[in-house]
């Protein structure tokens, strides 16, 4: 995809260039005041804004993988509010110093951090995206275009005006923010902003990642999607794994840190029935390599017991399904992981501390866990406020991306007339 940009989305994109180059300059305590603002007006207008998700739930399915994702509630209004304080409260990212130095040649050199300048994000569903990354971009000093897909417009419209309403209450040029129209045409204009727009951020499904990192002009930070491993090693606790599995894998299946495939050391084979028991009641679908299927046949109902598929250790599921393999020790773990992993999330259950610092060395992932659940690979767990996105490569971040990912740097050379000879 490679074709010039339209005289509208031509002059949007470049004003949202020129404002987002002002809000870097504000005040930190007036960026707090602008977010405390849209915390306290999330919670008062809670009714408006689950009715407005209320008609996009109503088109569609609720069996859906989407679903959940798109879904409001109180509880979760008053968590995006609660994310909009933790960003208020934390320090700016901006001009802090990395290092400073003098050369043989008297050069005084700095390095500061600086926005990236402005950051386009492509997303599905996801309603309190459209609130975190305005959040995080304000106080990262970048300019913002959101484009949400025609199955959230209401919720983004609707979370979008709160925005522009805060920012006004505070006399804020409210240009460096955009919403685009969800329309598959304001996608490929993005996507050809070369020009104005430093780099896109895709979240949502696979196809979605694939689609944007094969089409888009502007560079890319590829997040989300991964297929998250757990291997309950021949020194695990099978209390911890039990809990850790039931977890992982049900805390929220359309997650994307969701557990999507268990590996137990060979040795533990007759320990998988207790740690996978209290799946029963979630009707998590089970594909087992033959063996761990032989062993659950008397534990597990049958109706939930299925033969892995050519394609099943591949899948991110997203949904109450599992894989079940088995493994000979930690190295076949490992490998089986990196020749699967979309580096996201993937943890080991186990009491052998030399084990565990293996497997957190050689696997291929944004974060690696020992004895604890996947499902902590998120922003606000992390500390970080909220996130952007969970990026899934190493250029220019991964893992849970806050303020501090959404920086660049600068030199700044300071001399008394020095000349290169």
């Amino acid at each position: 995809m490679s074709s010039p940009l339209s005289t509208p989305y031509r002059t949007l994109f470049d004003n949202v260039k020129k404002a987002s180059r002002h809000i870097a300059n504000l005040d930190p305590l007036l960026v707090g005041q602008v977010l405390e603002e849209l915390a306290k007006s999330l919670v008062a207008q809670s009714p408006r804004i689950l009715a407005a998700n209320r008609l996009d739930l109503d088109l569609m399915n609720s069996s859906d993988p989407k679903y959940d994702r798109l879904r409001l509630t109180k509880a979760r209004i008053e968590s995006m509010a609660s994310d909009l304080l933790k960003i208020a409260s934390l320090p700016s990212p901006l001009a802090r110093q990395f290092s400073e130095s003098v050369l043989d040649n008297g050069l005084r050199l700095s390095k500061i951090t600086i926005p990236i300048g402005v950051i386009g994000f492509i997303y599905e569903a996801r309603p309190n995206v459209t609130i975190d990354v305005f959040a995080l971009c304000l106080k990262s000093g970048n300019g913002c275009i959101l484009k949400g897909a025609s199955d959230a417009a209401h919720s983004n419209q609707l979370l979008f005006f709160l925005i522009l309403k805060a920012l006004a209450q505070f006399n804020i040029d409210t240009g460096f923010v955009q919403l685009l129209p969800t329309e598959r045409s304001a996608t490929s204009e993005l996507l050809n902003a070369s020009q104005f727009v430093d780099v896109i951020i895709p979240r949502g499904g696979r196809e979605l990642i694939d689609f944007v990192k094969v089409n888009s002009r502007v560079p890319v930070i590829e997040t989300g999607a991964g297929v998250v491993h757990l291997y309950f090693d021949k020194d695990g606790d099978t209390q911890k794994g039990s809990d850790l599995i039931l977890n992982s894998k049900t805390r929220k299946v359309s997650a994307c840190n969701s557990l999507d495939s268990l590996l137990i050391h060979k040795s533990r084979l007759t320990d998988l029935p207790a740690l996978v028991n209290k799946l029963i009641p979630f009707n998590v679908l089970l594909y087992c390599a033959p063996e761990a299927a032989a062993t659950l046949r008397l534990f597990y109902p049958e109706h939930l017991l299925l033969d892995l598929e050519e394609t099943s250790n591949a899948t991110e599921y997203l949904s109450y399904g599992m894989t079940i393999n088995l493994v000979e020790d930690v190295e076949q773990a490992v490998e089986h992981i990196n020749y699967f992993t979309a580096r996201n999330s993937e943890a080991i259950v186990t009491e052998n501390q030399t084990t565990a610092r293996y497997f957190q060395t050689q696997v291929d992932a944004a974060v690696v866990y020992v004895n604890a659940a996947t499902g902590f690979t998120d922003g606000a767990q992390f500390g970080l406020g909220a996130e952007v996105g969970i990026s899934t490569q190493k250029l220019h971040a991964s893992g849970p991306m806050g303020l501090q990912e959404l920086t660049s740097y600068k030199w700044l050379v300071n001399g008394e007339g020095q000349i290169r000879t």
